[in-house]
């Protein structure tokens, strides 16, 4: 799974963590319990404010962003980090895109003939965008693009929605 270079950062979050190994692509929800009511005002430090890949359905879950770094979990004692590969280390803050465009192969398998430009793009599972709106699924946007045969689109996040 990936994101292409192809996109428009047009507002960036950098106030969450994020605890697993992950790729950059799909739609990070907060933590349950944390990341929301962390701290009061400006408070960027604050490691309640957590992100995770929704293991399952969406409902409940509040989407705070597409993420933009891979996640990896390196012995930074043995070998560096490679930052051309965008990479952050288990446990630091990752860039989430709020509102903007990109190009990503996070799209879920079972409704990838229905996206289309403009059908509505909402949070599934495991942080994959499907068309599917019901169980009371969280809009995060919509598609700019029908999946190409390389299995990417394009879609334009905006969040909060």
């Amino acid at each position: 799974m990936a994101l292409k270079g192809d996109r428009f950062e047009a507002i960036t979050s950098i106030e969450f963590f994020m605890n697993s190994v992950a790729e950059r692509g799909g739609v990070v929800v907060a933590c349950t319990g944390a990341g929301i009511s962390g701290g009061s005002g400006a408070a960027l430090d604050q490691w309640e404010s957590q992100v995770e890949y929704a293991a399952s359905g969406s409902s409940g879950r509040y989407p705070v962003g597409l993420l933009l770094n891979d996640v990896v979990s390196l012995d930074l004692t043995k070998q560096h980090m490679n930052w051309h590969r965008d990479q952050m280390q288990v446990g630091s803050k990752v860039t989430l895109l709020r509102e903007g465009w990109v190009t990503t192969d996070w799209v879920d398998p079972a409704v990838s003939s229905a996206v289309g430009l403009g059908s509505g793009a909402y949070l599934g599972n495991s942080g994959y965008l499907t068309t599917d709106s019901s169980d009371d699924a969280e809009k995060v946007g919509r598609f700019e693009s029908s999946v190409d045969s390389d299995g990417f689109c394009k879609v334009y996040i905006k969040l909060p929605q």
